[in-house]
């Protein structure tokens, strides 16, 4: 039941988006009349980050639903098998769904809004642009995680601005979209959501990058993890067993020593420790 409504909030999270993005521009250029001034796309870049936040909060009190298959495709990953089966069979397929049902009712209800991102490089330039960005957020994302897993607000804060940043960054060459379901939403309704450009850049090269981050953090992270683990267990060991002092082996009778955190036989029959030196 868990996994079928979080199918659901998936295909609706990944409809919401797609109207977010088109409603966001329509309010600035049309509703504020602003057009395509600088200060458009300023306030356009304070809405997205505040859109962001609106769904990064959907997706906390619906308990994981993502509006974009490489969130949780990385996540996925890391996992176990069904967990990535249930993930790539249900919940990806979802989320494209929604953004090609979302798409195409914007369609229908404002027929000039446009067509959606589009290649304007070629395809190995594309697919290069589309993997670095898609990396560069990945690599955040997991840091952040692990860095301040408890900060909703400074994560949300920092995952945006880092989106904001990189979509600036690729807007004129790809898109920069960083979200396959999005652009197959906009590509579907094109008629070009089967061409070697869109597969290759649009899915191919961020899932690729996407498991090329996943690794490369797992590489990098985890000698750091291990080691602090070592120190804790030996903070834990000497918490656990204090200083016992000095042992005095003139008397005689004793026939324990403490050796390497237990009590073992003497070695010499006439010595005998001493009471702890606290």
């Amino acid at each position: 039941m868990a996994r079928a409504r979080l199918i659901v909030y998936d295909f609706l999270m990944s409809f919401m988006w797609v109207w977010s993005g088109i409603l966001v521009k329509m309010f600035v250029s049309k509703a504020l009349g602003m057009g395509n001034q600088p200060k458009a796309e300023i306030l356009k870049g304070a809405f997205s980050i505040i859109n962001m936040f609106f769904f990064a909060f959907l997706g906390k009190i619906t308990k994981g639903a993502a509006y974009n298959p490489l969130t949780v495709f990385s996540s996925a990953v890391s996992g176990d098998f069904s967990h990535f089966l249930f993930t790539v069979g249900a919940r990806i397929p979802a989320q494209v769904i929604g953004s090609i049902t979302g798409v195409r009712l914007i369609i229908e209800t404002f027929p000039g809004i446009g067509l959606g991102p589009r290649l304007n490089v070629d395809i190995h330039r594309g697919a290069l642009t589309e993997g670095f960005l898609t990396f560069a957020i990945v690599i955040i994302s997991l840091g952040l995680a692990r860095k301040i897993p408890g900060s909703f607000f400074m994560k949300t804060w920092i995952t945006s601005v880092s989106k904001l940043a990189l979509h600036i960054l690729g807007s004129d060459l790809t898109g920069g979209c960083m979200n396959p379901a999005s652009v197959m939403g906009w590509a579907y309704a094109r008629g070009d959501h089967i061409t070697k450009e869109h597969i290759l850049v649009y899915w191919l090269a961020p899932i690729e990058a996407t498991l090329l981050a996943v690794w490369t953090f797992r590489l990098v992270v985890k000698p750091i993890t291990e080691e602090k683990e070592k120190v804790k267990a030996k903070s834990d060991h000497s918490s656990a067993f204090p200083s016992l002092g000095k042992l005095d082996y003139s008397r005689e009778g004793a026939s324990w020593v403490w050796q390497n955190g237990c009590l073992t036989p003497s070695p010499y029959p006439t010595a005998r420790p001493i009471s702890a030196v606290v």
